[in-house]
């Protein structure tokens, strides 16, 4: 029980006994005391003022000295207007840091057989280009909230969906077809990802030199530059091939099929190792080519039931009008399958894998729409858990120079990144010297785990929702709201432990100074903040707690002595509680699938 829960289970009881009459404990509205008053709680006082039928001053006074004399929870309190300030017992700061360090996983939930199963969808990467910038953003974002997800006590489970179909992946595919002369990842020595994105740039160069050769050839004959470039990007030879390769994959054609097997598998490899460089996984991955058909089978089934129209060039829609929206498109005229019709066919596999409670999609604000509209599909189509899905939705990563373009190449791949942090990491720590002892193997491992700290923190630390500027330099400082800051302080403390350990155990009691009792209530927190994040999906709440939380022990470090304190007694409280310190930056970075490393 955290000490708000205390101070309110108290509270209750004393409404019960100086007014005789019952509030419910959780209903009480207790808040951290304003830095400019004395006190570390505030009880709200004027909703009690019904049962007191006394001024809020004296609702106020009444409680106070109710708590002070009969309770071990409160030494002394203060009342502003409505409002009672309450000063904590150093003797109840003391009993919970005891509890906080008895728990190795404090403020963690765990699951029962019984719990919620929560499925967590995120990456869902297509297979013609690497992972870029916006894809690290979503899987770890996807990560950490799954992670936080599991410490609410959730069961959960993780997911993918692969985008391995469509005229995006044909595009890759005719590109290889025509200007490839046989290459491999093996003969090129590029990750398989890598090479295949390079096809589907190659493909959108080729097909702009043709819209431009062919909008000219309309423009003069005649036809406005508008509508002259519409029809040359429909009718340019490249995108009718690359729209035949598809209507001939979607035949089952074994030598189309055959490419699209074997280039797919490259890009499979490629994407392994770089999830593997962020530390992200999952449970069970879904691919779009074996969902897809799933989804034309409900639509017919929606067909048949009259959900869903078929319009006389055979395409097939839903009619959302009635709902306030517009009408959504499920099969083509020549009945090849979209996106809504793909995710409702994977929506019934997952369905049928696994009991599942809640559907989290982390997918980007630009698809606001259509998972507005997949809701409620889904719930017309009898998914019991369609109209409550969730969309994570959340801002895009912008750069310095501008937005990303995949087609034309000027992406921030992933790989790329993520050696590029690595790197800065290892020559900001070799400027300041922070790693002279170390050999060049643990250097090299604590520039990894601190650049993808960097990376990590800087993705998380903001409100999901918001778009963001990315800025690699700022993410490395070791100073302000960074990963690095929040690893240093972990690091600084675990070597103050190492230095400890052969320290004597003390029985006395110390005496707290009030930034002792500032911090523990600040460890406490923890657990809320857990909660919080996980009602909110916020990563950054942890984030910040994190920061917050380092930023005040480095104040309490720089103000107290720890190793050399004389009082054998003072010395191990410090140690345990910094000791503690450093267990709950651990689970909260944990949490946002960061590592701390054990020296910096």
């Amino acid at each position: 029980m955290t000490i708000e829960q205390q101070i309110q289970a108290a509270a209750a009881a004393a409404v019960a006994a100086l007014y005789g009459a019952e509030v419910p404990a959780e209903t009480l509205q207790i808040q951290k005391t304003r830095p400019e008053f004395e006190g570390h709680l505030t009880l709200v006082t004027f909703p009690l003022l019904r049962q007191s039928r006394k001024k809020p001053e004296e609702t106020g006074e009444d409680l106070g000295h109710y708590l002070v004399e009969n309770t071990q929870l409160v030494s002394a309190y203060n009342v502003v207007k409505g409002f009672l300030n309450l000063v904590i017992a150093p003797s109840a700061w003391l009993s919970l840091l005891d509890e906080i360090s008895a728990n190795p996983e404090y403020g963690i939930q765990k699951a029962t057989e019984e719990s919620p199963l929560v499925m967590i969808e995120y990456s869902s990467p297509n297979t013609n280009k690497p992972l870029h910038l916006g894809h690290v953003r979503n899987n770890l974002l996807g990560w950490a909230v799954s992670q936080i997800a599991a410490a609410n006590g959730n069961r959960v489970v993780r997911t993918n969906i692969v985008n391995d179909r469509g005229i995006h992946i044909c595009k890759s595919m005719l590109a290889w077809q025509k200007w490839g002369n046989g290459e491999t990842p093996a003969s090129s020595g590029k990750k398989g990802d890598h090479l295949i994105g390079d096809y589907y740039v190659l493909f959108d160069k080729h097909y702009r030199e043709e819209v431009k050769t062919l909008a000219a050839q309309y423009e003069a004959e005649g036809m406005e530059a508008e509508a002259a470039t519409e029809k040359a990007k429909q009718q340019a030879p490249l995108i009718l091939e690359a729209h035949d390769m598809l209507v001939k994959w979607e035949q089952g054609d074994a030598e189309v099929r055959q490419l699209w097997q074997m280039m797919n598998e490259w890009v499979y490899a490629g994407f392994d190792e770089t999830y593997k460089a962020l530390g992200v996984g999952f449970d069970k991955i879904y691919y779009e080519s074996q969902t897809y058909l799933e989804g034309k089978e409900k639509v017919e089934e929606g067909l048949q039931k009259g959900i869903f129209y078929r319009r006389e060039d055979n395409s097939v829609w839903a009619d959302l009008t009635g709902e306030g929206l517009d009408e959504k498109l499920l099969l083509r005229s020549d009945g090849t399958s979209v996106y809504m019709t793909q995710d409702i066919g994977t929506a019934k596999l997952r369905f049928q894998d696994y009991p599942i409670d809640k559907m989290v999609y982390v997918v980007g604000n630009e698809q606001n729409y259509h998972f507005q509209v997949l809701s409620i599909l889904l719930d017309k189509l009898g998914f019991e858990w369609g109209k409550g899905l969730v969309h994570f939705s959340y801002g895009m990563v912008e750069l310095p120079n501008g937005k990303m373009k995949s087609r034309e190449g000027t992406v921030v791949d992933a790989d790329d990144l993520v050696a590029t942090m690595i790197s800065d990491a290892r020559h900001t720590m070799d400027e300041a010297g922070k790693n002279g002892d170390m050999t060049e193997e643990e250097k090299q491992e604590v520039a990894r785990i601190v650049g993808m700290g960097a990376l990590k923190y800087f993705l998380l630390k903001v409100d999901a929702r918001k778009n963001m500027l990315f800025n690699p330099e700022e993410s490395i400082d070791f100073n302000g709201n960074t990963g690095p800051f929040i690893q240093y302080t972990y690091a600084r403390i675990k070597s103050i432990l190492r230095k400890a350990a052969e320290e004597q155990q003390a029985t006395a009691t110390p005496v707290l100074s009030t930034k002792e009792e500032e911090l523990i209530q600040h460890l406490a927190g923890f657990s809320e903040v857990v909660r919080t994040a996980g009602q909110d999906y916020s990563p950054s709440v942890i984030a910040n707690y994190c920061y917050d939380l380092a930023k005040e022990y480095n104040s309490f470090y720089h103000d107290f002595s720890i190793l050399r304190e004389e009082d054998v007694a003072k010395r191990q409280f410090r140690l345990n509680l910094s000791a503690q310190v450093a267990k709950v930056l651990r689970l909260g970075m944990g949490l946002l699938g960061i590592e701390m490393p054990e020296r910096m």
